[in-house]
């Protein structure tokens, strides 16, 4: 399993590793705010695109090639940038490293279903997750130390030699599990599938839970530095927010998996409580930031392994690549999503309004599910 959790670390370190440190550190590349965009843009925009399309190659040919030709292509895509140095190529790389993490995702995160129990995929998923987070955390961080020291040319050589470790890793621990057989689908059998509520209620909220993390990390450093709070502040929110998602996925899963916590109680429940963290995130002052971030990271670190599990067992051994990859399309859409709602509010009235609409959204979406869940 190890090897899948370093895949799922190398994909949100690369994210947010390069993310965090392009507007600061390539002013050969980055010349206005719009350049910067598309340059973040593209990895998102690759993933958007090409998850559902390597989540079903996946059951085609099997999870284990789609997963080693990603992080092979993904170290490849790496590489480009460190041999050519020139800011437009910078722009090829990009794109490349979105497309294979577009590959190897998914098909880690059917590997993790494949490859454990339907009794222990919920702590499964909760390890993933806690390394994926670590990924998130540490991006920025050791993304800025690698720039600092080297340029960014040094972050893509450790990018290229992560991708292949990781590769060779998988190649060597990761067991063969073969394609299942499975009966022709047509789009009617699929669309109808990806919109059973069995699929909807736990990707909805997955989505949700990605929009509030990606709103607390892009907005709780406005909101310190609008109370007068220094960058190590704000930095600390944003960590703070990251590590207590890291350490409630491994334990949500554990509960899940011995009974202590049903998927659906368990996602209702985390959403009310990301609803409360945005709650908080609207009081003034270092309070208001640092109960928001811890809260909210809380929410979103119940939501994401229970997610998972809950379409893992939803779904039938042999489409799992093409549900995982529309699963995080829809984490993919709600990462974009969550920041323009906020910031569309937030340019008519102001970022706590931002934060409330954002927050009765999910407390709605809670109760419906529950609602859902009694009525059934």
């Amino acid at each position: 399993m190890w090897p899948l959790y370093a895949a799922g670390f190398t994909t949100a370190f690369g994210a947010h590793g390069i993310a965090a440190n392009l507007g600061g550190h390539s002013r050969g590349a980055v010349t206005s705010l719009m350049v910067l965009g598309g340059l973040l843009a593209l990895y998102d925009g690759a993933e958007v695109l090409l998850k559902p399309v390597f989540g079903t190659l996946a059951d085609r040919i099997g999870a284990r090639p789609v997963l080693l030709g990603g992080l092979v292509a993904f170290a490849a895509a790496s590489a480009l940038y460190v041999v050519a140095n020139s800011p437009g190529w910078l722009w090829a790389a990009r794109l490349g490293q979105g497309a294979a993490a577009s590959a190897f995702s998914p098909s880690a995160s059917a590997l993790v279903a494949r490859l454990n129990p339907a009794a222990k995929r919920g702590r499964a998923f909760g390890s993933y997750g806690f390394c994926k987070s670590i990924g998130y955390t540490l991006g920025p961080l050791l993304g800025g130390v690698l720039v600092w020291a080297g340029g960014l040319r040094l972050l893509f050589v450790v990018l290229a030699v992560l991708g292949a470790a990781v590769a060779v890793w998988a190649a060597l621990a990761v067991p063969v599990v073969p394609p299942l057989p499975k009966a022709r689908q047509t789009v009617l059998d699929l669309a109808r599938r990806l919109a059973d509520p069995a699929f909807l209620a736990p990707t909805g909220a997955l989505a949700a839970a990605t929009a509030a993390l990606s709103v607390g990390v892009g907005f709780l450093p406005v909101s310190g530095r609008a109370a007068g709070l220094g960058t190590v502040a704000t930095g600390a929110a944003v960590s703070v927010l990251a590590a207590c998602a890291a350490v409630v996925q491994p334990r949500a899963g554990r509960a899940l998996d011995e009974g202590r916590l049903t998927a659906r109680g368990g996602m209702g429940g985390g959403l009310l409580l990301t609803a409360v963290g945005l709650g908080c995130a609207m009081l003034p002052g270092l309070t208001g930031v640092l109960v928001g971030a811890a809260v909210i990271g809380a929410g979103t670190g119940l939501i994401t392994p229970l997610g998972f599990a809950a379409l893992a067992a939803s779904t039938p051994t042999e489409r799992l690549g093409q549900t995982m990859g529309a699963a995080e399309l829809g984490r993919e859409l709600g990462d974009a999503g969550g920041p323009l709602l906020v910031a569309a509010v937030a340019s008519l009235t102001t970022l706590t309004h931002g934060y409330a609409v954002l927050a009765v959204l999910l407390a709605a979406g809670s109760v419906l599910g529950l609602t859902h869940r009694s009525r059934a």
